[in-house]
């Protein structure tokens, strides 16, 4: 892995993590679903603008519209979603940290369920990943969380554990700008109907709202979903996915230094054992397809 790979790693997981600080400033000021909806609209219209200057192909296969309604319905309606509406009793350090786990869930499903081997080391990344958890829930039920919240957030990452496992083999045949942008399209669409009759257009308007919802809409909406699809082209999926386990750490520092969110010694200790369970797992994975992703760089 060159140094420029690992610059795009760092900066993929700087702008994923940042996601959850600016959206919990957007829902204390706004209705988060049709908040949400809204920044979709526009990062999709962005994305197709962009597919269109790149004569990119909006002619999908089947398997290609199957994979964009899935993930545009469990990553960006139900994943986010979900988060969203969470993070209004929920800090983002710890909607982060639940956000974080989905390379744990995944590993545990396929372990467990569909019987991929991940070896010693997998198993063990996955009993740390847990206990991390643990560690983390404990510390936060001591001085008080919204579960509810909770719940929602671990909802979600099943439904993104889920998209991901079940859209393990999917590839965007070259046009990944154009099927983002339906992706976005299609969860703003869902998001716009369910958010409709439930929330009314209340909101506190000040530029941290402004800001925030700029930011999300162009970083985290945009520019971690470029540098995501060149990181992958570069090194290939496998390597890529264990950046994820910077997550916890930039995520939770993230929102301690904007937000000023209080964190314990038991709630560090909780995210490097999870940083450590989760950077083993995506090794272990790493290993187990190593004979299958020779043409990686």
């Amino acid at each position: 892995m060159d140094l420029r790979a690992i610059g795009m790693g760092l900066a993929f997981a700087l702008m994923w993590s940042s996601a959850f600080t600016s959206a919990r400033i957007i829902v204390a000021a706004a209705p988060p679903l049709t908040t949400l909806s809204l920044r979709f609209f526009l990062s999709g219209l962005l994305a197709v603008l962009i597919a269109l200057a790149l004569k990119q192909s909006f002619r999908l296969t089947r398997a290609q519209w199957a994979a964009t309604v899935l993930f545009g319905i469990c990553q960006n309606a139900l994943y986010l979603g979900l988060n969203f509406v969470a993070m209004q009793t929920v800090e983002a350090s710890l909607a982060a940290i639940i956000a974080s786990t989905m390379p744990l869930v995944v590993g545990l499903f396929g372990w467990l369920v569909l019987r991929e081997k991940i070896g010693p080391m997998g198993q063990l990344g996955l009993m740390l990943g847990l206990a991390g958890v643990v560690v983390i829930m404990g510390a936060r039920l001591q001085t008080g969380v919204d579960l509810w919240g909770v719940l929602l957030c671990v909802i979600g990452v099943l439904a993104l554990a889920f998209a991901t496992l079940a859209l393990r083999s999917a590839s965007s045949g070259g046009n990944v700008m154009a099927v983002v942008g339906l992706q976005m399209l299609i969860g703003g669409a869902v998001l716009a109907v369910v958010g409709a009759p439930f929330e009314t257009w209340d909101v506190t308007w000040s530029w941290q709202l402004v800001a925030a919802f700029i930011y999300t809409t162009l970083v985290p909406g945009l520019a971690a979903t470029f540098v995501w699809f060149l990181l992958v082209e570069r090194i290939g999926a496998v390597r890529a996915a264990t950046f994820h386990f910077l997550n916890p750490v930039f995520g939770v520092a993230i929102a301690a230094a904007l937000l000023g969110e209080a964190l314990t010694p038991r709630d560090v200790v909780g995210v490097l054992i999870v940083t450590l369970g989760i950077l083993l797992v995506q090794l272990a994975r790493g290993e187990a397809k190593s004979p299958q992703s020779s043409s990686d760089p």
